[in-house]
Parts: C-alpha cells; sequence; structure tokens
C-alpha cells in the first residue's frame, strides 16, 4: 500500500514539473515573441504565432498523403510516383478498373492504336544508335532511355553506385553531371557520358581553365564514351550549378577542386564559348582531344538561335558539328535554383523538342546530330511521346531518383534528405542500401523500354524510334484531339503520310 502511494505522488510530481516547465518555457516565449521585431505574426500573436510555420512545413508533406489526389500533385504527382514505384520493384505494371488521367486535359498526348498491329513474332526492341560517326572512338548507345546528369556532390555517394551499378545491368548510360568522375561512377562498370560544366570540374587546372592533359586523363577510361559541355539546365538557364557548402565534404572538395565549407556556384556560361563559332571550335578541341562524341546541353529560348548554329555548321561542314544536342526543358529540376528560373525561364521540352527536330532536319544534319531529350519524361507515355517528336535519346534524373527511393521531399537543397539521396549526412545515407537499389534502378529502366515498345506496337511499329508525330494526337481546349503532324508537321522532303 505504501509503496503504491509512493508511486502515485512520483508520478503528480512529475506531472506537475512538467506543466510547470511547459509553462515556463510558454513564458519565456511570450515574450521573446512579443519583443521581437523582424516577425509580426509572432509579435502580435506570441507563442500560438509560432504554430503558423510549424503547420506551414508540415503542409507540405499532409498535402502529398491525404489531400492530393492522384494526380493534382507537382512537380510529380502521385500516380507518376507510384508507376515508377512499381516498376523499380518489379511489380506488375497493370491497373483495374480504368484511368484516373483526365484525358481532356489541353496537351494531353493521345497514341494512335493501329487497326492491325503487328504480330507478336513481328516485334522486334530497339537497336543500338550510333553517335559520333566522325570520332576517333564512335559509341553505339545501346538503349534509347538513360539517365541524366546527377553530380557528386548534389546526390550521395551511395545513390552513385547504385546508379552506376543499375546503370550496368540496365545496359543504360549515366551521365555524371557536372561535378566531375568520383571513382564510384565507375566502380559499376557502365558507360558515362563527362559532363563538362561552366566551372570545368575535374577537368580544369589551377585557373579555372580547361586541361587537355586532364581531358586525357578521364577519356582515357574505356567506359567513358562521352562528353556533353553543358550550356544551361531547364531549371536554371543563364545560371552556372549551385552545391550549398553543407553539402561540400572533403572527398567532394577534392573531386571537384573546390574549397570545403564554402557554396560552390559555377559561372553563367563558359568563358571559351561566347558565341556560335566560338562555341563549334569548342567542341571541335574537345572531340580532337579526347577523341570521343562530344555534344551539348542546352535549353531552347529561341528558335534564332538554332538557327544560327544550324546555319553555321552546314557553312563550316558538318565535321565541327556537336555529335549530340541535350535539350532540357524548362520545367526540369535541380538540387537548388533560383525560383524565378525554375518557374519562368526556358521554353517546356514539348514545345521546344520538335521545333528543334525540325530545324535539324532542314538543314540536312538528322542523321549526323543525335538529339536527346529531358526534362519531366519519367513514364512510358512521356518517352514514347519525345521519340514521336523527335528525339533519337531520352534521359531522365528525377525518374531514376524515385527508383532510389526518393519520396519528393523537396529538401534537395539542403543536407537533410530523409532518403538518403542527396544528403552526406551518414545518418540518412544508411538508408539507401546499394545492394538493394541498384536493383530497382535496372528494373525501371528496363520497365520503361518495355513498355514504351509496347506502346510502339501497340500503334503498328515494331521499334519505338520508329514512332512519329502522326502517332499522337494532342488534345486541344474544345475538347477534341488534333493529330501532333497537323499542329506541328515534321519537316522532310516528301511529306508525312
Amino acid at each position: 500500500m505504501g509503496f503504491a502511494m509512493n508511486a502515485i505522488e512520483f508520478m503528480a510530481f512529475g506531472f506537475v514539473s512538467v506543466i510547470g516547465v511547459v509553462a515556463l518555457g510558454a513564458i519565456v516565449l511570450f515574450f521573446i515573441d512579443r519583443f521581437q521585431t523582424h516577425d509580426a505574426i509572432r509579435r502580435n500573436y506570441p507563442v500560438i504565432g509560432r504554430f503558423r510555420k510549424l503547420f506551414s512545413g508540415l503542409g507540405e508533406f499532409f498535402r502529398q498523403y491525404f489531400f492530393a489526389m492522384d494526380r493534382e500533385e507537382l512537380p510529380f504527382n502521385r500516380a507518376q510516383r507510384e508507376w515508377v514505384n512499381r516498376a523499380a520493384e518489379g511489380e506488375g505494371n497493370t491497373v483495374a478498373f480504368g484511368s484516373t488521367r483526365n484525358l481532356s486535359v489541353p496537351g494531353t498526348p493521345i497514341f494512335v492504336n493501329a487497326p492491325f498491329p503487328p504480330l507478336g513474332d513481328q516485334f522486334t526492341k530497339s537497336e543500338p544508335l550510333r553517335i559520333g560517326p566522325t570520332a576517333r572512338t564512335p559509341y553505339d548507345a545501346p538503349s534509347f532511355f538513360n539517365i541524366s546528369g546527377m553530380s557528386y556532390g548534389a546526390i550521395s555517394k551511395p545513390a552513385v553506385q547504385a546508379l552506376s551499378r543499375g546503370a550496368k545491368e540496365a545496359g543504360v548510360w549515366l551521365n555524371t553531371g557536372e561535378g566531375a568522375l568520383s571513382p564510384f561512377h565507375l566502380e559499376g562498370g557502365c558507360d558515362i557520358v563527362f559532363q563538362i560544366g561552366t566551372a570545368k570540374y575535374g577537368v580544369r587546372d589551377e585557373h579555372g581553365n580547361m586541361s587537355d592533359d586532364k581531358l586525357r586523363e578521364v577519356a582515357a577510361h574505356e567506359t567513358v564514351r562521352m562528353f556533353e559541355i553543358k550550356l544551361a539546365q531547364g531549371a536554371k538557364p543563364g545560371k552556372g550549378g549551385i552545391l550549398p557548402g553543407e553539402k561540400i565534404t572533403d572527398e567532394i572538395a577534392a573531386i571537384r577542386g573546390i574549397k570545403k565549407g564554402r557554396d560552390s556556384q559555377s559561372p553563367n556560361r563558359h568563358r571559351e564559348a561566347g558565341n556560335v563559332e566560338e562555341l563549334l571550335n569548342m567542341i571541335a578541341h574537345v572531340r580532337q582531344v579526347t577523341g570521343k562524341p562530344v555534344g551539348i546541353k542546352t535549353v531552347v529560348g529561341s528558335e534564332q538561335v538554332f538557327t544560327e548554329l544550324f546555319d553555321a555548321i552546314v557553312a563550316r561542314g558538318d565535321d565541327c558539328a556537336p555529335d549530340f544536342i541535350t535539350l532540357d526543358g524548362g520545367e526540369g529540376g535541380t538540387g537548388a535554383a533560383p525560383m524565378p528560373l525554375i518557374d519562368l525561364v526556358g521554353m517546356s521540352v514539348r514545345e521546344a523538342l520538335p521545333v528543334v527536330a525540325n530545324l535539324r532536319d532542314q538543314h540536312g544534319l538528322k542523321d549526323r546530330i543525335r538529339l536527346v531529350s529531358s526534362g519531366k519524361l519519367i513514364n512510358p507515355g512521356d518517352v514514347a511521346w519525345a521519340l514521336a517528336a523527335g528525339a533519337d535519346f531520352v534521359t531522365s534524373a528525377r525518374g531514376f531518383m524515385f527508383s532510389l527511393g526518393c519520396i519528393q521531399a523537396l529538401k534537395c537543397n539542403k543536407n537533410t534528405c530523409p532518403t538518403g539521396i542527396t544528403t552526406h549526412d551518414p545518418r540518412f545515407q544508411k538508408g539507401l542500401v546499394v545492394e538493394h537499389k541498384y536493383k530497382r534502378v535496372a528494373r525501371y529502366a528496363q520497365e520503361i523500354r518495355h513498355e514504351v515498345e509496347t506502346i510502339s506496337h501497340s500503334v503498328g511499329v515494331p521499334e519505338p524510334r520508329q514512332l512519329r508525330r502522326r502517332h499522337v494526337r494532342i488534345m486541344m481546349e474544345n475538347g477534341r484531339s488534333i493529330p501532333m503532324n497537323e499542329i506541328l508537321p515534321s519537316y522532310s522532303p516528301v511529306s508525312e503520310s
């Protein structure tokens, strides 16, 4: 009996103590809020006003799980993410009952099914396609779907390791992003596209200029198949890459040749390329030094620039041409960028890709310059649309991030990514188990290819690169769809039928 009474008294004392501490804390916060001057809500509503920031921060998570419908959320909705997750897990991607997609939204692509599609034994898988026929070491790229640029620094060591191993398993290329070539890109043995950013990480001398010796050193790796000169990316055209200081470890600083703990801001353009002629000189120089195919990555702002580029190539001879052009849309993503650039600058790839494809073909460069499309193309329909619109290849970064386990927490610009993908905090990285995640990467790439081939078969062509604009109808505002080749006809010496 005495023991029970003592226990009750102890719990009562503990309860009163907790209430006292809470009350004291509330009083302290009251005075802090009342006399601070930078937040009007907290000053006018002490203590209670603090909940506004808390609820605003939690809102993005509650909307994702409880309030947003399957097709509502941005930048990627639940239906898109769930498709990637099922593909990465190797689960069946069949669904029941009916589509949840609103097909009446203007701009929605609808594929034209063939009345008599090829039989099963007439259906073929996609074939390799050569890039850089004039380079000393051309590249026969085996897959039309590949991994876009994500640098070591923007993403973590285990993320790069999983992507490298998964790319090898699936037979796709892995773009290094502008953060240089790390040992973790190489360890999987996959094909690699080395991206040369404006800061030239990995191929720069002590003054930040491009070093031919370091270019040769990178090109000496057999698995480095191509070089991509990054002019711009969709999320931040006209501004160089940004790596927050809290994400720069000793190892990343050594690989990039920068200082630890300081924000790393790349120049907004290459010093060597101030116009089209200088850009072509730079491309030719890198190809001559490395012997590998060289392309550019950019964002379309106007048709005029590409008209000037292709005119210059025709005038100089197509030996000076970039071997490929990667088009990123203004809807593209990144780890960190100013909101005005993310929201408002650069044409959407949906508009830009058909335009640039037509300009390239009008100049007779279709077989010389390959087009690579990027920018929110993470599901089979997106990829099939891009191939029909004129792309030779499609790359994705965020699709593969979802395959690694990304939950769209929107913390990429901080060092607190809960899935370990975009953080260098070991506490979070331990959740990304390379031995499991690389298989998800491979399965996602394989399933994309399989389902794009399924769409191709349905519209009546045996191979995805035979998709044409006539195979896609675009929904208009009046509720009717129009064939894409009527909205923006493909260039051809013979009109497309």
